[in-house]
């Protein structure tokens, strides 16, 4: 519905409709963002009960209901061209220079727009430029990079629902996940699935019986079902072997080309001696065989596993029952969907010992930044819930906008106020690296800043992050004793574990945060775990491992240590 609205918005400020018009559909979506509440299928009398909801969005909730569309999106989308909205979700256009594209040059589609760059047509546009055409072109190759591609969290419930059923319907077989997925990367393009039976017939005609499942006959053979699931076109392998093979094959199967190239305590390479391992039972036993240590699916890209388990005597990874905590969660203070005591009741009730909430700085208006006084009727509800709740703790954050100038949204007093400040940047990432490193490392040492969020930015298939200087971050966040996060949420999920095994390096505490933006994004926390054990994460170096009492003793010695402490 909210998605409904804001498509409806856009459509009209690309057909150059009235502002009020767009507002008008734009402020009805706001609106529901912050309500929070499932409003579909609702009454008249029961949407007029709902506390803030505005009476015109009532009446587009109402059509919703009953016709199950908007007219006046329906009419907007008959009249707009497929690749003309298409070009609505690409970085460096939005609607109105869209309907320049579209009105003066007539491109209709993503092909035409890119031979257009590549003629040097869009840069010639008033209002575009070289700088604008390059970017829509690195758009442009970024979207055709990650067709056919999902979030690790959007395919991993088909896949674990799969394998359910399969268990469900053969108690007695052997099977698991491979692949990408169960290394968790954070972007997959199939589900892979390894089964161990003798009966491959029977349960090849099971899978050709499911609605879910859409087999591709061309691609398939007699160890092998391909196909897709048909919601979303998910691609999915389910490859077949002998029982006394399995575990073989689950190695073959899961591991990257790099690792399964590692070389094992003979010399030999991992892939290559597991023909000569007889019918192990396990695979810590082909491991074992090989001559090397166990490995960890979500580490076996051929990167970190040997040094991992060498030099640190194959220690856990973090595991979610380590989290004692939730840092960076939004309120309805600024764009959350729950108010600040729902958040930290739904978090204590999980069983987390505490919440750190940070709302959104005064310059993103967007996301309604908190004004000072804002922030102080927020810090008085804090102190209210905190005696309410004991022990269970809410610390007063701020989601702090890094400036164009790598300035801290509010002054030194504001700041001061807080129990902890994470940095973090939203606009301005058209940067080179140089500038966007010299940006955040500013950020960085800053006496308040005490976490940094979301490093570059990206949102995964769907925007790069701005280039930034890793290795010289991280190295000015060890100086500065500033906490990285991991971001949890399945768009973004960074820092990227690519990076973590050499913020650790260095001394860094991790965080697992959820950026959350209502209750259940806090489950988010899983996807932020499997992130960093794919970079060797374990319990002593992730910050909200820590019990309640040592962060708070933490927090309030940093806090002493600011200038406004001092």
């Amino acid at each position: 519905m909210i998605a409904l609205l804001k498509d409806t918005a856009k459509l009209l400020e690309l057909h150059g409709a009235n502002p009020f018009q767009v507002r008008h559909y734009t402020k009805a979506a706001v609106g529901l963002e912050k309500i929070g509440q499932e409003v579909g299928g609702l009454s008249r009398e029961a949407l007029h009960k709902i506390a803030g909801l505005q009476p015109s969005t009532g009446k587009f909730i109402q059509e919703i209901n009953t016709t199950g569309t908007l007219q006046r999106w329906e009419e907007l989308t008959a009249t707009t061209p497929q690749g003309v909205r298409e070009m609505l979700a690409l970085r460096g256009l939005g609607p109105k220079k869209v309907r320049v594209i579209w009105s003066t040059l007539g491109i209709e589609s993503l092909p035409e727009l890119l031979r257009a760059c590549e003629e040097g047509r869009i840069a010639q546009l008033p209002g575009f430029g070289q700088k604008t055409q390059e970017t829509i072109q690195a758009s442009l190759a970024f979207r055709e990079k990650q067709a056919d591609k999902f979030h690790y969290a959007s395919a991993l419930p088909y896949a674990t629902d799969l394998e359910k059923q399969l268990r469900q319907a053969f108690p007695a077989l052997l099977i698991s996940l491979t692949g990408a997925l169960r290394r968790k990367m954070e972007v997959v393009e199939r589900v892979e699935v390894l089964i161990g039976t003798e009966q491959v017939h029977t349960v090849f005609h099971w899978l050709d019986q499911q609605s879910m499942l859409q087999k591709e006959d061309k691609l398939s053979g007699p160890f092998a079902w391909r196909g897709q699931f048909v919601e979303h076109a998910l691609k999915l392998t389910v490859l077949f072997c002998k029982p006394k093979e399995f575990y073989k094959q689950l190695i073959l199967q899961t591991g990257s080309k790099a690792h399964l190239a590692l070389f094992g305590g003979e010399g030999k390479q991992l892939g290559a001696v597991l023909d000569s391992i007889m019918e192990p039972l396990s695979e810590a036993e082909v491991y074992e065989q090989a001559k090397l240590p166990y490995i960890p699916p979500e580490l076996r890209e051929g990167q970190i596993e040997l040094t991992w388990a060498r030099e640190k005597g194959n220690p856990r990874l973090l595991e979610m029952k380590d989290l004692r905590g939730v840092f960076h969660s939004h309120t309805t203070y600024s764009d959350g969907k729950h108010s600040l005591a729902e958040m930290a009741r739904y978090c204590r009730d999980l069983g987390y010992e505490y919440i750190g909430i940070t709302d959104h700085s005064q310059r993103a208006v967007y996301a309604g930044g908190l004004t000072p006084a804002a922030i102080q009727q927020q810090h008085e509800e804090i102190d209210h819930l905190n005696k309410e709740l004991a022990p269970f703790k809410i610390f007063k954050g701020i989601e702090s906008d890094v400036l164009a100038d790598g300035d801290l949204d509010y002054s030194d007093e504001v700041l001061a106020r807080f129990d902890f400040v994470i940095s973090s940047v939203h606009t301005g990432m058209n940067m080179d690296q140089k500038k966007a490193t010299e940006r955040i490392i500013k950020a960085i040492r800053n006496p308040y800043t005490t976490m940094l969020a979301h490093l570059t930015n990206r949102l995964l298939l769907k925007r790069e992050g701005f280039p930034v200087d890793y290795r010289a971050v991280i190295d000015a966040c060890a100086d500065q004793g500033v906490v990285i996060e991991i971001n949890a949420n399945p768009w973004r999920l960074e820092l990227d574990w690519r990076w973590v095994a050499y913020a650790l390096s260095k001394k860094v505490w991790i965080s697992v945060n959820p950026d959350a933006h209502d209750k259940e994004s806090i489950q988010n926390m899983y996807y932020g775990v499997c992130v960093g054990r794919k970079g060797g994460l374990t319990q002593p170096n992730t910050f909200n491992a820590l019990p309640r009492q040592e962060v708070t003793t933490y927090l309030q010695r940093r806090k002493v240590k600011s200038p406004r402490g001092a």
